[in-house]
């Protein structure tokens, strides 16, 4: 596999590396042994970007980034690296230049958005008695318990931190959409998917959270596009 792109996945609100657990032993079963996770502070979208850029700086060769939720939003940002060679998004923000997630959400609003609510120091939580039906309802009970008591809350202002450059107009892209999505409107996963032109849509029966409910499915469309992208 040693042509093959390092992986480097990075994780949105409400949850940290970890999120991706299902996917990364998805792919080492494939035979993928660079595997990277961010975790990133959720502070800001500069902040994430930056955070995203250094780790991608340590890898030698060539990388795919893979973004889940607002991790779109900082693969966006980030991508434009010289050694990143693709971009993956599930269920995924993909903004274009300025636009920020909140812009994007106001279209169509996510099914779930009474359910976020700010603390006294500014960070934005999914209420835990709702994590399950808002986030991962396809998940079991108590997948969704870990989820909800360990989820990482960001502070709420970058959720309208704008995308300044969008790699994805000059980067080989693939989408994958949730149609049950109750966090990002599958309307503007439809919308942000079709005008970055991928190389494949891949629309699941899934909650927000298909990295965990179906990480076969999302496992194999990471594999294409690395396959792909190892071609050239």
């Amino acid at each position: 596999m040693s042509d093959k792109p390092t992986i480097v996945l990075v994780h949105g609100f409400w949850g940290g590396a970890a999120h991706w657990s299902k996917v990364i032993v998805e792919l080492s079963s494939k035979g993928y042994t660079k595997l990277r996770a961010v975790e990133m502070p959720l502070t800001s979208l500069a902040e994430d970007a930056e955070r995203t850029r250094k780790m991608v700086a340590q890898q030698p060769g060539p990388v795919l980034l893979v973004g889940h939720s607002y991790g779109g939003a900082v693969i966006t940002e980030a991508g434009d690296m010289n050694n990143v060679v693709g971009l993956v998004y599930i269920a995924a923000f993909a903004p274009d230049a300025g636009e920020s997630p909140a812009s994007i959400s106001q279209a169509h609003p996510p099914a779930a958005i009474a359910n976020l609510a700010p603390d006294s120091d500014g960070y934005l939580w999914a209420r835990y008695d709702k994590f399950h039906e808002s986030f991962c309802q396809d998940l079991t009970a108590d997948e969704s318990l870990v989820m909800a008591v360990t989820q990482k809350a960001p502070l709420a202002s970058t959720f309208g931190d704008n995308v300044t450059a969008p790699a994805w107009k000059n980067k080989p892209c693939w989408y994958q959409i949730s149609s049950e999505d109750r966090m990002i409107h599958p309307e503007n996963q439809k919308m942000m998917s079709a005008r970055m032109n991928p190389r494949k849509v891949l629309t699941l029966a899934a909650s927000h959270a298909s990295l965990a409910s179906r990480a076969a499915e999302v496992s194999a469309l990471i594999d294409e596009a690395a396959r792909e992208l190892s071609k050239h």
